[in-house]
């Protein structure tokens, strides 16, 4: 039986749900983000054609959260912490056990959780001079580069495939310290370069606008949104209560095969020989 979008859904719900639980027990601070915070404010919960959810959270926040999180969380969630064990990645995820995600991608790692999921974004610290932010900016399409290419990303994209593999040849570890900017703790300004942002000038907030936040109703619960939602998503996404035309009205195509109560281990021989003909796309 094949998983209904309402059945992923809920499967989110619970994840979110879960989340929320453990950010208020240590009093973490989060905002729902992306698509999410655009769902919340134009819909009240999803966007109809949308399937996934994201949070995003300051540096201090987020180190909180992991560190937290894996003796709170119960059976049958998982942490899928930033440089852990299987997940080589700068961002995190909060996956449910015995559920399948398989995106379009082959992963290196063989023991990589591949269960349904929310991301985890963390917002570091931009540099209050210009041109120092653009460095920020490019160290971390680089520490990006190098950390996809690690686990394994697909793409029909010949330079990017190029770009990847050069920069898998260089060190991780001072591009992605200088792209988070801990020495610039009180600056004016705070960037999602190493989580969900792909343009520069579509990372860059002020610091209010990650740290004040107003409740919205999401489905059925309440969740944290900027308070400058307005100015957040209008650099996002422009016209953001504008509708998109019936044609970009799709779900995203992230995954190839959604399970919500079967584990995705047993679809070990499917996955490995997954072929995709188009891509993963990003939808407002």
């Amino acid at each position: 039986m094949s998983t209904t979008i309402e059945q992923h859904r809920a499967v989110l719900l619970e994840l979110l749900t879960e989340f929320d639980r453990i950010c208020k027990k240590y009093d973490i601070q989060y905002q729902v983000f992306c698509g999410t915070a655009l769902g919340a404010v134009r819909h009240k919960g999803f966007i109809p054609w949308d399937d996934d959810l994201d949070v995003c959270m300051l540096r201090p926040h987020y180190e909180r959260f992991l560190q937290v999180a894996p003796g709170e969380v119960g059976e049958q969630f998982y942490v899928q912490g930033e440089f852990s064990e299987h997940w080589g990645m700068h961002f995190s995820k909060l996956r449910k056990n015995g559920t399948t995600y398989l995106e379009k991608f082959h992963p290196k790692d063989k023991k990589m959780h591949q269960g349904i999921y929310i991301d985890i974004f963390p917002c570091d610290n931009g540099s209050d001079t210009g041109w120092v932010r653009k460095l920020q900016f490019y160290a971390s399409r680089v520490a990006l580069a190098h950390t996809i290419f690690k686990r394994g990303y697909d793409t029909d994209n010949w330079l990017k495939k190029f770009f990847m593999g050069c920069c898998a040849l260089l060190p991780l570890k001072p591009f992605h310290s200088f792209a988070m900017g801990k020495k610039y703790p009180h600056s004016r300004t705070v960037h999602t370069f190493l989580s969900c942002t792909s343009r520069y000038h579509k990372g860059i907030y002020k610091r209010e606008w990650l740290t004040e936040t107003v409740e919205m109703d999401f489905e059925n619960m309440k969740v944290p949104v900027s308070a400058h939602y307005d100015e957040l998503l209008t650099v996002l996404y422009g016209d953001y209560m504008q509708l998109p035309s019936e044609e970009d009205r799709k779900i995203k195509e992230h995954a190839v095969l959604i399970h919500t109560d079967r584990d995705y281990s047993e679809f070990e021989d499917y996955r490995d020989g997954m072929k995709f003909d188009v891509y993963s796309r990003n939808i407002h």
